[in-house]
């Protein structure tokens, strides 16, 4: 599994009227989505996520106003700011995530590919580390 982060853009339309966005499926979602959920009405200075997943893929859509996610694999490490509707960010497996700067209107939308499974958590930073060293990351 390639757990490189990845900038997914969804179709946008709109007129005077206002503006939709659309994430279709198997088209832009490369999963099944088996669970969604929202996080919203963080306070100023917290962090969300602080972990990694042996397997679950994640998008994640700011949906509303913007938030900084720190991401880790491998070698490697970037922040992507989320902060339009129609662009979400791929997360595969093994990549450490921290979702931080939440601005007080953020809304960020999550899909994923499973159901809740505590045991696919990897919530140790340590322990990442290891797994990633492992794997020859």
């Amino acid at each position: 599994m390639n757990t490189t982060p990845k900038i997914l853009q969804f179709d946008i339309m709109g007129d005077e009227r206002g503006w939709l966005c659309v994430a279709n499926g198997a088209k832009q979602i490369p999963f099944d989505i088996k669970r969604v959920y929202w996080i919203y009405g963080t306070e100023p200075g917290v962090a969300r996520g602080k972990h990694a997943h042996h397997k679950l893929s994640q998008v994640l859509v700011c949906v509303s106003g913007s938030v900084d996610i720190y991401c880790e694999w491998g070698d490697k490490s970037e922040t992507f700011t989320l902060s339009n509707a129609n662009t979400g960010l791929l997360l595969n497996g093994l990549c450490w995530h921290e979702m931080r700067n939440f601005s007080p209107d953020a809304v960020l939308l999550v899909m994923a590919s499973d159901y809740y499974d505590e045991s696919d958590y990897v919530r140790d930073y340590n322990e990442f580390k290891r797994l990633n060293n492992d794997k020859g990351c």
